[in-house]
C-alpha cells in the first residue's frame, strides 16, 4: 500500500458514559499505535479537567490536553479541552475555536469529525461511542462521504445509546461492535494498511 491508502487518524467522540469507554478503548491500544487519536468528550465547561490525567494512567499512549498549532504525533491522544471545538488542519496541524456551540454542544464531534474528513478524506477513522444526543451522526456521514470508516459502538450495549444511535441511524457505520471489539478493531484498521 502506498501512504495515501495508510490511516493517518482516528478521532473519537463520545459523551454521557464516555469517561469509561475511553479507559476501556485506550487501555487497548498499543504506545507504538501508528497514527494518533483526537477525542471530543463533552465535559462540564464550568470545570478544568483532569481526564487527561484519568487517561494517561489507563493507556501506554501519551495524552494531552490538545493546544492550538500543535501538530498531532502518532502514539499520542489529543483531548479537547472544556469549552472548546477541536480541529484538526492538512498537515496534522491542531486548531481550537470557541466558535457557537453546536447541538448545545462545545466540542462537537461533528466539527470534529467534519476537519478530519476534510484533511483526511479516505485516510481518516471516525469512531463513535456510548453519549446521549445526536453529536456526531453529521460527521460521520463527513466522513464517509469523504471515503473514511467509521466505527460505532453497538447502541444496543452502549450505557447510553443517543450518539451511537444517531450514527447508525445515518446508514454510514462500516462496523457496528461492542465496546470491548472497539480497540482490537482499529488496531486492525490501522496494522492493516500500514503493511
Amino acid at each position: 500500500m502506498t501512504s495515501d491508502d495508510q490511516y493517518a487518524v482516528v478521532a473519537i467522540a463520545s459523551s454521557a458514559g464516555g469517561v469509561t469507554a475511553l479507559f476501556q478503548v485506550l487501555g487497548a491500544l498499543p504506545e507504538t499505535l501508528p497514527v494518533p487519536v483526537l477525542v471530543v468528550q463533552h465535559l462540564d465547561p464550568r470545570h478544568k479537567t483532569v481526564l487527561a490525567e484519568l487517561l494517561s494512567r489507563r493507556t501506554e499512549l501519551r495524552v494531552k490536553l490538545a493546544e492550538a498549532g500543535e501538530k498531532i504525533q502518532p502514539g499520542s491522544v489529543y483531548i479537547a479541552p472544556p469549552n472548546y471545538h477541536l480541529l484538526v488542519e492538512p498537515h496534522g496541524v491542531l486548531a481550537l475555536s470557541g466558535s457557537e456551540l453546536v447541538h448545545f454542544v462545545r466540542p462537537s464531534a461533528d466539527l470534529l469529525f467534519e476537519s478530519v474528513a476534510g484533511a483526511y478524506g479516505s485516510r481518516a477513522i471516525a469512531c463513535v461511542l456510548t453519549g446521549s444526543g445526536s453529536d456526531g451522526a453529521t460527521g460521520v456521514s463527513a466522513v464517509k462521504s469523504r471515503g473514511g470508516t467509521v466505527v460505532v459502538q453497538d447502541p444496543a450495549e452502549a450505557e447510553f445509546k443517543g450518539m451511537p444511535g444517531a450514527a447508525v441511524a445515518t446508514g454510514d457505520a462500516d462496523l457496528v461492535v461492542p465496546l470491548d471489539e472497539i480497540a482490537g478493531v482499529i488496531r486492525g484498521l490501522v496494522a492493516e494498511s500500514g503493511t
